[in-house]
């Protein structure tokens, strides 16, 4: 088996870690800041690749320079953005260590990855948030490859935002491939955004709270049946997604973004991963491709495709598999229309074409969707759209007005008001998600367990089997799933548009029986969204 290289492309170089080899890190470079010519801005490093078995990680403040000139204040996990990429094999024991230097407490999320439910990272719901100071070690077994991510669950629409996220991924035994690529997407605010008042601020949290509504009687529409209105532009008020102005990879943009290093005649994985709260329609130019898994799990007998727009919703991966055979300087970028789009992309550049002119943008053109339900060959699954199932579930995703502000609804209820969904261990569950929202895309992500795409709008699957984690359903979409109750806990279901879960777009999973033993501190701030 010949030797495979895991890359990281972060803040500042490239980090080349071999098959085995233990944990790295990068020295720290410093600037001097805008404010004090005298004293040094301390900048984040680049992101190590680290053996997980064993590993500690350090939550504290930093700047990240996102490109020449443009620096932010950020949270970070060991001084990256994203934080330490930790890779294991399949069989491994990850225990991780989460100490806490910042002046909030923070937790870990392992995003997809079904953990024990104590180990899942939730405030409040399977431990307290780690305060200032403190420290708390996260353990388990790694048994199913695929990509993953770790996040903070205190506060998160919040804490995400700073920078606290990194990835995670699990090693199969049969993985083979020259180049290993991991691109972490996202968009954050510049101080040029920030500085336009509180109604950037309010977007972060979901709410009306600074904006200039004129004449308008909010406490007359809380209560009403939202589900005949137009909230659209209402929700766009509440919720103004312009204000994320710069989009990166791995912490940077534009120019600045590394190039993807590859020598003609490589296998190459790409692994997207969206960190942010955005869906990003990533284009490959130059080269035919596979997209090997969604959410971590394998696509059976996958198709080659080219030039089609791979829609990345937040909280979702995609793997993409393709042969270096096409020399040249080829983008991998955001496929759309904005300013900000532009500078969502990454150079595959191969060796020995540096003298070669990079391929233009086509974002501008139409490009073909890929549909992920139509990719594949059928295969013996574990649920069908016509089976019997233990219990079935109907969830209506909607908007509404409460006290003069938006909030996004579970059946007409918001956390923690919404109904949990009792099971029992090895109940068969089927899941109904309807996105009654006139504008806003709801990326539901359950905690603790994957499940089955069986239909949509009505029809059944025609591709692979569809196994997620994350799923994003558009306005009007209707979506049907299944999972099975074999992961016993409290679990989280929520949007993964974290400003519509932390303003109610989240209930739980809770099996009958089940007891923890953890009580939550009352003097611990924990904030599970």
């Amino acid at each position: 088996m010949k030797n495979k290289l895991k890359i990281w492309l972060a803040i500042g170089a490239i980090s080349i870690v071999a098959v085995g080899c233990a944990k790295s890190e990068a020295t720290e470079t410093a600037s001097k800041p805008a404010d004090s010519p005298s004293s040094p801005l301390t900048l984040t490093r680049e992101t190590p690749v680290v053996d997980g078995k064993e590993y500690t990680i350090t939550a504290k403040a930093s700047n990240l320079q996102v490109s020449a000139g443009k620096t932010l204040p950020v949270w970070t996990f060991n001084n990256s953005v994203p934080g330490p990429q930790i890779r294991v094999k399949v069989g491994d024991t990850v225990k991780i260590k989460l100490q806490n230097e910042l002046e909030e407490p923070v937790s870990i999320h392992w995003h997809g990855y079904p953990v024990p439910n104590l180990m899942d990272g939730i405030p409040g719901v399977t431990q307290d948030a780690v305060v200032p100071g403190k420290a708390f070690t996260y353990e388990f077994k790694a048994t199913i490859p695929g990509t993953y991510w770790y996040h903070s669950h205190q506060d998160s629409v919040n804490q995400l935002d700073k920078g606290l996220y990194g990835s995670l991924i699990v090693e199969g035994p049969d993985e083979n491939y020259d180049r290993d690529y991991t691109l972490v997407l996202d968009e954050w605010m510049s101080a040029d955004s920030m500085n336009m008042g509180s109604h950037a601020n309010n977007a972060k949290n979901g709410g009306m709270e600074g904006m200039d509504h004129g004449s308008m009687d909010m406490s007359d529409m809380e209560g009403m049946d939202h589900s005949q209105m137009d909230m659209g532009d209402m929700s766009g008020m509440g919720h103004d997604m312009s204000m994320y102005d710069l989009y990166t990879i791995n912490g940077k943009t534009g120019d600045a973004i590394d190039k993807l290093t590859v020598k003609q005649g490589e296998k190459v994985r790409i692994r997207l991963i969206n960190a942010g709260y955005l869906t990003h329609t990533m284009h490959l130019h130059g080269h035919e491709f596979k997209i090997v898994s969604s959410d971590g799990q394998p696509v059976n007998s996958p198709a080659v495709i080219t030039d089609q727009g791979i829609a990345v919703a937040p909280g979702e991966r995609y793997d993409l598999e393709f042969t270096a055979n096409n020399p040249g300087n080829w983008l991998l970028e955001e496929h759309g229309n904005e300013a900000r789009v532009q500078n969502m992309r990454a150079v595959i550049a191969y060796e020995g074409a540096e003298n070669k002119q990079t391929d233009a943008s086509n974002a501008p053109e139409e490009l073909p969707q890929f549909d992920l339900l139509k990719y594949g060959k059928q295969a013996e699954t574990r649920f069908s759209l016509d089976q019997s199932f233990d219990q079935e579930v109907l969830l209506n995703l909607n908007t509404a007005m409460k006290g003069g502000e938006m909030v996004y609804t579970i059946n007409g209820k918001v956390f923690p008001d919404t109904d949990p969904i009792q099971v029992d261990k090895g109940e068969k569950v089927k899941v109904t998600f309807i996105n009654h929202s006139s504008k806003d895309d709801h990326p539901m992500h359950l905690h603790g367990h994957f499940f089955q795409v069986l239909g949509k709008n009505g029809q059944p699957l025609e591709g692979a089997p569809v196994i997620k984690d994350t799923l994003n359903v558009k306005p009007g979409e209707k979506y049907v799933v299944a999972f099975e109750a074999d992961n016993p806990g409290d679990w989280m279901f929520h949007c993964h548009d974290l400003h519509h879960a932390s303003a109610g777009m989240v209930t739980d999973v809770k099996y009958n029986g089940y007891q923890s033993g953890y009580t939550p501190d009352p003097n611990v701030d924990n904030i599970p969204e």
